[in-house]
């Protein structure tokens, strides 16, 4: 079997990884995460319909949403005890009627943040996994984003905070990026979110080409007109912002291998951690998750430090064979030990999709 080769110059920081044995429970996908005021980790869950066989939660409790929301008050030692907090009534017959959305199960949980005691929700409407589109390449293409809230810990929802085309295109996809608890280790006034796009201008699920940054003042999440992107540096290395997404410029580049990824700023290591999965055929040519037979894809883990939200962005742990299902790898910084050498790792999946899986990771680092 070929392997892709990812394109990144290895850490000269972060010189080796060690993992201890995955920890599963329940099913449930996507799992955007946040560790909130309350000093609880709270996380999102998508593809919850009732009947479809998957999506029964944690303890095999029902859901009645393809939305919800879970909290761990307890960090995985090694296993973790969630419990459920609320099934999003999101409706598909309400939010899932857009142009070429999937009309039942066209949404999911994207990105989700804690700020002064309030949750920000970023929800994204998706195509179904038949497109004609791209029939070549399958592509699960996200079509539209916007931002629901919530000033209770989830328990009820503002579900229209923001119109459903809030975000487009490719930024139909936000993903916000994590600095301790309830915010409070930004290093400025901003919010900061990555976007996967691809070279068509589109937004998709898996196998995409690479991440656009924006960033708005944490006053304005849900003002539009007040996001703005990156752009590139200057001659003197400051980064550019504008507000016209147009002229953004990518931050990560893998070709056909970017996901919806997630950063979280690592304190103890002072540097921004990020994790990315995509699926590749025997070939060593992309394939994305849903085309069959099912099987005869892999999926490949590769994990990412950088000093800046634009990089560079250096790799220092990878596997080739993580699975057939598994995607969507992220770090809780409530997870994060004080030093940064150990952290948990949050995905979908690992050997089987639908699971909420964790899995502790031990750092080496370059002797100074």
């Amino acid at each position: 079997m070929k392997i892709p080769e990812p394109p990144f110059e290895k850490s000269d920081y972060i010189i080796s990884v060690s993992a201890d044995p995955a920890q599963h429970a329940g099913t449930g996908d996507m799992w955007p995460q946040t560790w909130a005021a309350d000093d609880a980790l709270y996380a999102g869950a998508g593809d919850n319909n009732p009947g479809q066989g998957e999506g029964t939660g944690f303890r095999g409790m029902p859901h009645w949403s393809p939305m919800n929301l879970w909290r761990v008050r307890d960090n995985p030692n090694p296993n973790v005890t969630p419990e459920l907090v609320h099934n999003l009534p999101v409706d598909p017959k309400i939010f899932c009627q857009r142009p070429r959305v999937e009309r039942e199960n066209g949404i999911k949980p994207a990105g989700l943040l804690s700020i002064q005691g309030v949750l920000y929700m970023a929800v994204e409407n998706l195509t179904s996994v038949d497109q004609p589109e791209h029939p070549s390449f399958n592509r699960q293409e996200n079509i539209n984003g916007w931002i629901i809230t919530s000033r209770n810990f989830g328990k009820t929802w503002n579900l229209t905070a923001t119109p459903q085309d809030y975000f487009t295109d490719r930024l139909s996809s936000p993903h916000f990026v994590q600095y301790g608890q309830d915010y409070k280790g930004a290093p400025d006034r901003y919010v900061y979110a990555i976007f996967p796009g691809a070279i068509d201008g589109g937004s998709y699920w898996d196998d995409g080409d690479y991440l656009l940054l924006g960033r708005v003042p944490i006053d304005d999440i849900l003002r539009r007109d007040r996001w703005e992107f990156w752009t590139g540096l200057d001659e003197a290395a400051n980064p550019q912002w504008h507000a016209d997404d147009v002229l953004a410029r990518p931050v990560f580049c893998y070709p056909s291998f970017t996901a919806e990824n997630h950063i979280a700023w690592n304190p103890g290591l002072k540097r921004f951690i990020m994790g990315n999965a995509g699926f590749y055929g025997l070939d060593g040519k992309p394939l994305p998750y849903h085309n069959e037979p099912r099987g005869k894809y892999k999926s490949q883990l590769t994990v990412y430090e950088a000093p800046n939200l634009w990089g560079p962005w250096r790799l220092f742990y990878r596997v080739d064979d993580w699975g057939t299902g598994n995607y969507q790898p992220s770090f809780p910084t409530k997870w994060m030990s004080q030093d940064g050498r150990e952290m948990i790792m949050l995905s979908s999946g690992r050997s089987e999709n639908y699971n909420f899986t964790t899995e502790r990771l031990h750092l080496t680092l370059k002797k100074s």
